[in-house]
């Protein structure tokens, strides 16, 4: 058994980890020099969002990896140069860095012709251009670093006189300095951006077509991922609903009375935006909350759907990512829309021996989760747990489908959230089942 792991960020990583202390044999590709995907500032992969003043929206405590804590001298929300050296510190722990191979892109990776779960993987390094066979592919190349642009583009985009740039290309504070700045779009990145731009350029404005739940990073001292816990994550999602609701009522009040408009979901719908300062920053005047764009009039000039125009000078779209995979033939696989049929989202039905790790967007950190399936993967390699038949399956993953219509939003943002702790029982749940069928 040997396993190719697509990828050396935190998923990457994790999947590492967890196979090497299985004691299954592996290489891993990193197309970068270094270790930490997104979380890596300016990484030479060129897949990198981080912009410069990026912190991390979950609590330390909460995200690190179950295998090793970060470190006790780390702030609550660690930015992404103490995420890097995290990972840094995770390789080095448990002697990865020997074993990952940076500089090495995945060119194509295709089952072979007749080998049910065999694998067909051409890479391309320092040492030239390479092909070789695996039993299984774990796929964990991210997916925040794929731009998606509104579409179709604003009328009268292409005519814009001004600057537009996409939050994946944002690094550096100064390219707002003395504008007057246009965020789009309503996630953390954009309230991050706005806030930045409310300091140091001319005006800012924040354009988006949806209301949000905004949450602040702490409620009563403590990081607020930290009031939801596993005994508390039991609770159904209406009472957790509730609850947090009361505290946010208390600590931040309704959006609409910022200027927002009122969120068309209920709480936890979606992916509530996480910041301590956008709302006052809002409240101060510093930041417009202005509707969606209708299109763009000539030289500088922006119309909102309320009528209303403004002259602007850059254009920051955060409009979200499209999950793609760059090394797949289309036939091979692909996430139109961002929609991955993949059971107990790891597994993929129709292509017996490939693995995604990762792919998620849990209301909740990211890491433990990838964690918890690299731990399951490793099981069905190792031969202690087998899967349902691909009938079973696929009838698991149209059930999860129609769950996911009913619990979240419909976007393309959405189509792979998940509630942190009830995905994370689901996980283990399914590693006891599969052991059972071994």
């Amino acid at each position: 058994m040997k396993a190719c792991i697509i990828g050396a960020g935190s998923s990457g990583i994790a999947a590492a980890q967890v196979l090497q202390a299985r004691g299954i044999d592996y290489d891993c590709f990193e197309k970068g020099s270094q270790v930490g995907g997104n979380w890596r500032y300016e990484n030479d992969n060129g897949m990198s969002s981080a912009y410069r003043s990026l912190h991390i929206n979950t609590s330390r405590r909460v995200m690190a990896f179950r295998s090793l804590p970060m470190p006790d001298g780390y702030p609550d929300y660690p930015d992404h140069f103490q995420m890097a050296s995290y990972f840094d510190e995770v390789v080095d722990r448990y002697r990865l860095r020997e074993r990952i191979r940076f500089n090495t892109e995945v060119l194509d990776a295709r089952p072979v012709e007749g080998g049910v779960g065999e694998w067909e993987v051409t890479v391309e390094g320092p040492e030239g251009r390479e092909t070789n066979r695996y039993d299984a592919v774990l796929v964990a190349n991210g997916h925040h670093w794929d731009a998606r642009w509104p579409e179709p583009a604003f009328p009268g985009a292409e005519e814009f006189e001004g600057e537009q740039i996409h939050a994946h290309e944002y690094r550096e504070s100064d390219l707002l300095r003395g504008k007057r700045v246009l965020v789009v779009g309503i996630g953390n990145s954009a309230v991050d951006i706005a806030v930045e731009s409310s300091r140091i350029g001319e005006t800012t404005f924040l354009a988006t077509r949806r209301g949000a739940w905004v949450l602040p990073k702490y409620l009563n001292g403590k990081p607020i991922d930290e009031v939801l816990n596993p005994v508390t994550g039991l609770a159904p999602i209406p009472v957790q609903r509730a609850v947090t609701k009361l505290s946010l009522g208390v600590a931040v009040g309704d959006p609409t009375t910022y200027g927002l408009p009122r969120p068309d979901h209920k709480l936890f719908e979606a992916h509530p935006t996480v910041s301590s300062e956008f709302l006052p920053r809002l409240g101060h005047g510093d930041i417009t909350a202005k509707p969606n764009i209708d299109r763009f009039t000539g030289g500088r000039g922006v119309r909102f759907v309320d009528g209303s125009e403004e002259e602007v000078d850059l254009v920051v779209y955060c409009t979200g990512y499209k999950i793609s995979f760059p090394f797949f033939r289309p036939e091979v696989f692909s996430a139109p829309d961002n929609k991955l049929p993949l059971f107990r989202r790891v597994v993929a039905v129709e292509r017996p021996g490939l693995y995604f790790i990762g792919f998620i967007q849990p209301l909740g950190p990211i890491m433990p989760l990838a964690e918890a399936q690299a731990e399951w993967i490793a099981d069905l390699l190792s031969g202690r747990a087998a899967l349902p038949a691909p009938t079973a399956m696929r009838r698991e993953i149209a059930a999860e489908e129609e769950k996911q219509r009913k619990r979240f939003v419909a976007s393309k943002r959405h189509t792979v959230e998940v509630d942190f702790y009830p995905y994370l029982r689901e996980i283990r749940r399914e590693r006891k089942r599969a052991a059972s069928r071994a």
